[in-house]
């Protein structure tokens, strides 16, 4: 018996101008099924932000990200998904969405410990 789960992942990405389609990674959002868990982490780079796009609403990027993660946590933060649960929150956040905040396909792995997995994913992919 191992001691590591699948996880399911996908990055967060910010498309300031969807019509350009330039992008940068800004978080990342995990599920992993056998431990019921599902959260975000995420980092928004300004800098990135206003240089590809100058009138940016820095203010509405963050929030979005927030929202992200708010889904993920469930309870009142998470809106229409508060009743839902992790499975059901993490495959309604990684649908495919024209939209500034964007996910990316979806990647899988195997972790002994989810909640340290996110936190190494947004280390290596985002920061």
């Amino acid at each position: 018996m191992s001691d590591r789960d699948v996880f399911e992942y996908a990055v967060l990405r910010v498309v300031p101008r969807v019509e350009r389609g330039e992008f940068f990674n800004a978080g990342v959002v995990l599920y992993c099924r056998a431990k019921a868990f599902v959260a975000a982490r995420t980092h928004l780079d300004e800098a990135k932000l206003t240089a590809l796009d100058p009138q940016a609403d820095v203010t509405g990027v963050r929030a979005a990200l927030h929202a992200v993660e708010g889904v993920c946590r469930g309870g009142e933060d998470a809106g229409q998904a508060a009743r839902d649960d992790a499975g059901r929150r993490f495959r309604w956040l990684i649908a495919p969405r024209s939209t500034v905040v964007q996910p990316s396909p979806v990647h899988t792995g195997l972790t002994a410990d989810p909640e340290a997995e996110v936190e190494r994913l947004l280390d290596v992919l985002v920061r």
